[in-house]
């Protein structure tokens, strides 16, 4: 009986080393070797030039343009994950809106969208066409 139940703790031991070991190299990380895609767009948000989502305006009119602009977005099932992701950002009536969409139309449409509910003159397009 106590050899039995030596070798049975052995074996279990011996088992759980093995599973572990092999699993160390199933989630070691290659290196990265190139730099991410939006490297540049970090670097331009870093010289204060450009509003991040941080300038948003807290105040309940930007607030609530901004948020009829993006259930707008949301709401349009045509528009692509990318596209319904990005930055809306208000400040005292004029919205601003960044990031990348996948094409012309979806560009054209979230700019009629934001234009429809802010006005025309209050809208600052910076949506860039992925690949281009």
């Amino acid at each position: 009986m106590k050899t039995t139940t030596l070798l049975l703790s052995a074996s279990l031991l011996a088992g759980v080393c093995f599973v572990s070991i092999g699993m160390g190299s199933a989630f070691a990380q290659s290196p990265v070797t190139s730099a991410p895609d939006n490297s540049a767009q970090n670097e331009r948000d870093r010289d204060h030039q450009t509003l991040t989502p941080m300038d948003q305006s807290n105040k309940p009119e930007d607030l609530s343009i901004s948020s009829k602009i993006r259930q707008a977005v949301v709401k349009d099932d045509q528009l692509s994950i990318e596209a319904k992701n990005i930055k809306i950002i208000t400040v005292d009536g004029t919205v601003t809106l960044r990031g990348p969409v996948k094409t012309e139309g979806e560009r054209a449409d979230i700019v009629a969208k934001a234009a429809q509910i802010a006005g025309d003159s209050n809208v600052h397009n910076e949506l860039e066409v992925a690949g281009r």
